[in-house]
């Protein structure tokens, strides 16, 4: 029997770059999808923290009132903000090119429509990102499920609101007084607080931050001890290990005690589904909301223009017609 030894040729440049990028055994995957989400995120970051601490003040209502949002013109860490893109521009797409001169850009906003663009691409890489390393080891796609809510609320409020509006002046400000002041104007404006969606979306919240805190105190305090007394029962665990970290039954147990039997899961799997799909369906209620806003305010029509009663009459019995229903003197 004779034993045929071929060379085999070396790969190609393109063919180790491509092995180099989806290499699951890397420190840090990268992907395919990383290829654009790492160049749109650091372009969001970085074009970011140039405008939050010099940016001049920006025209943001087209009436020659410039707002001051970055720390060189007397704000903090607080109240420190991007100011959206002025409602002269519209939707246009607005590139530092199409500006005569830089002054002219920063006067009208141009770093926020760029950034928001950037950041929103970046992280749909990312959620792509996620399914692709989830494929790669054989995981179930669940994770990229889970992500989908935060990207999805990201899009409405800086994406799809703006277009339902006519404008990037009403997008979220990249702040924390600029979104607490996005909130209520929202509020002022939509009434969004009443949609039944949004009331979906605020249990899914609370609701997923009161099991998390129900139950993380629950596993750490029915771990399996396999160390002594004078020992950490954290040192007894290996990672990897087949047996169970905690005891399922004795949480069940004291749970069931605690308030009723049926209130506490004796499967975990279910447990841990429960405790994703809640805050993840409700996240995806309140963005439905908000596109609900949006799409009304295209007519001009917000949730509480839905009263039950259609006027509102004095002892006098004089009929005030409301403006909400459309009804008018004639």
């Amino acid at each position: 029997m004779t034993a045929t030894l071929e060379r085999r040729e070396s790969a190609s440049l393109w063919g180790r770059f491509c092995d180099w990028i989806t290499c699951t055994e890397n420190r840090l995957y990268i992907g395919w999808f990383g290829v654009l989400m790492i160049p749109t995120l650091l372009t969001a970051t970085s074009v970011f923290i140039f405008p939050f601490v010099a940016a001049p003040p920006i025209d943001i209502d087209g009436i020659r009132e410039p707002v001051s949002g970055s720390l060189l013109y007397g704000n903090n860490i607080i109240s420190g903000a991007i100011i959206p893109t002025s409602v002269a521009i519209g939707l246009h797409f607005y590139p530092i090119w199409e500006a005569a001169y830089v002054d002219e850009y920063l006067y009208n906003g141009g770093p926020y429509e760029l950034i928001v663009l950037h950041f929103l691409l970046g992280v749909a890489c990312y959620m792509g990102h996620e399914w692709e390393l989830s494929f790669h080891l054989g995981m179930r796609p669940w994770i990229v499920v889970a992500y989908s809510t935060p990207v999805a609320t990201a899009n409405t409020v800086f994406l799809i609101y703006p277009i339902g509006q006519g404008s990037f002046s009403d997008g979220m400000p990249l702040g924390i007084f600029g979104t607490f002041n996005f909130i209520i104007v929202f509020q002022a404006e939509h009434n969004i607080l009443m949609h039944p969606f949004h009331m979906l979306g605020v249990a899914g919240v609370f609701g997923g931050s009161l099991f998390s805190a129900m139950h993380g105190p629950l596993v750490t305090s029915s771990l399996i001890r396999e160390t002594t007394e004078n020992e950490s029962a954290n040192v007894g665990y290996k990672f990897g290990q087949e047996e169970e970290t905690y005891n399922i039954v004795a949480a069940h147990g004291y749970f069931g005690r605690l308030i009723f039997q049926y209130a506490s899961f004796t499967n975990s799997r279910s447990l841990h589904f429960f405790l994703a799909a809640w805050p993840v369906v409700g996240i995806w209620f309140t963005t439905l909301a908000r596109i609900y806003a949006c799409s009304t305010a295209l007519i001009g029509v917000t949730f509480s223009s839905f009263p039950s009663n259609r006027h509102v009459i004095f002892s006098s019995t004089t009929l005030l017609h409301t403006i909400l229903q459309g009804d008018r003197p004639q």
